[in-house]
């Protein structure tokens, strides 16, 4: 067998990494090849260039084999249909509807508020006020609010509840800029300017403008609002926190003699131990020995205290006057100095007060309604508590009848049948509610 042969072979048993051993120059050896012919180089070295390249593909292969295979999973994955998600459906926000929510409950205690808002209360007919033909369309209106602690029912149970009530004033200006602190704990009542309770009158932005500024600037709403948060409080004074509470809002009108200035009655608080006296003295009706000895008779002062008590009460009648008089000057002047315009403005002025509708997830209101404001703005030209119809403020009275069926008209003009369950009466026989609709 030739060398050449025999090489051949070793060379496919090596590994294709190691390089070939190159042949050493011998003589002899260069002799025999000359004989026997060229030497067979080429079919030799042509498998170990082979060998790399076929072993190259069919690494490529394998790589390639995952990715066609990722490549078919991903598009089965796709193919998959998802279940589509079920559209969901908001109900639309009113344009005014937190108009009641943005006011600031003048003077309610500050644990009391979360109770004000534990109930979906509903004051559309404030909404409805600033629709056309309501009594607040086309007008300029300050809001402030409010709230009346009244035990009133609810699910079958009667419970003090904080019922919010909104005031709304219509004035081409702001009724005031002053806000009343007076209570029955306080002795003295003041009077100073909103800004010093952080409160202040801001126009009020209805939910389809709050995007635009320039709309603050032409809203013709304002309300009452508030700066001092709760959060807050619990770095001021306990007496600072108090007074927000005995705050009311205050109004002056210089076109009505004011009560105030015309009472002969005074707050007397004697401070004497061991109990303070408290009293009301009216200087045109009471004498004031009589009135002294009879406090005296009933242990309120003692008798070496007697001149005392008079003394201060004497005082206290003297600075009285002195408030009324100045009182009856400073309107004088008022009225002197003011113009035709502002003139009838004040008498055009009108104050509505808005209770919340009744509804069945809040407690019934309409027993507890009263026109009285305060002691400054008096009572309310009108009270608004119930939805308009159209135009007109209606009202609806619900009248209980023993009959086997009623048949009306509700305000859309549609036939009404209602019939309500039958509480142990005979058989055929219901108690039936109807509606009367009429202008308030």
């Amino acid at each position: 067998m030739r060398k050449g042969t025999k090489r051949k072979t070793t060379h496919k048993d090596e590994a294709p990494t190691q390089p070939a051993e190159e042949p050493k120059n011998d003589p002899s050896q260069s002799v025999q090849e000359s004989k026997d012919g060229p030497p067979e180089e080429n079919h030799v070295e042509q498998p170990e260039r082979e060998e790399p390249i076929q072993k190259d593909e069919a690494e490529k292969k394998v790589q390639e084999e995952p990715t066609k295979k990722a490549a078919t999973g991903k598009a089965k994955r796709a193919k998959t249909a998802k279940p589509e998600a079920e559209p969901q459906y908001f109900s639309e926000k009113r344009n005014l509807e937190d108009l009641w929510q943005q006011v600031f409950p003048v003077g309610t205690e500050w644990d009391q508020l979360d109770t004000v808002y534990q109930y979906s209360w509903n004051f559309s007919n404030l909404e409805d006020a600033f629709e056309e033909g309501g009594e607040l369309y086309n007008q300029k209106v300050y809001l402030f609010g409010c709230t009346e602690p009244q035990l009133v029912s609810f699910q079958g149970q009667g419970k003090v509840t904080m019922i919010p009530v909104v005031v709304a004033v219509v004035s081409p200006f702001p009724p005031s800029d002053k806000i009343g602190i007076k209570s029955v704990q306080r002795e003295t009542e003041e009077i100073v300017p909103m800004k010093q309770m952080k409160m202040d009158w801001v126009p009020y932005i209805p939910l389809g403008n709050r995007d635009s500024q320039v709309e603050r600037l032409k809203s013709p709403i304002f309300i009452l609002s508030c700066t001092q948060r709760r959060a807050g409080l619990k770095h001021l004074k306990l007496e600072r926190v108090k007074k927000f509470e005995y705050c009311l809002p205050y109004f002056y009108h210089p076109l009505q003699e004011d009560e105030l200035e015309q009472s002969t009655i005074v707050q007397i608080l004697f401070p004497i131990d061991p109990k303070p006296v408290f009293c009301e003295f009216d200087w045109e009706l009471d004498e004031l020995e009589e009135f002294t000895d009879k406090l005296i008779e009933e242990e309120e002062v003692a008798a070496d205290q007697k001149d005392a008590f008079k003394d201060f009460v004497k005082e206290k009648v003297r600075e009285a006057k002195k408030a009324n008089r100045e009182a009856r000057e400073a309107r004088k002047k008022v009225l002197e100095e003011m113009s035709g315009d502002t003139k009838a403005a004040f008498e055009n002025m009108k104050f509505y007060k808005f209770y919340p509708v009744p509804s069945p997830d809040t407690p019934d209101v309409s027993s507890v309604k009263s026109a009285f404001i305060n002691r400054y703005y008096g009572k309310a030209h009108k009270i608004l508590a119930l939805e308009r119809n159209g135009a007109a403020q209606t009202r609806r009275d619900f009248f209980m009848i023993r009959l086997t069926f009623a048949i009306g008209r509700n305000r859309s003009g549609s036939l009404l049948s209602e019939m309500l369950p039958d509480n142990g009466l005979s058989p055929g026989l219901f108690w039936i509610r109807f509606p009367v609709i009429g202008k308030k």
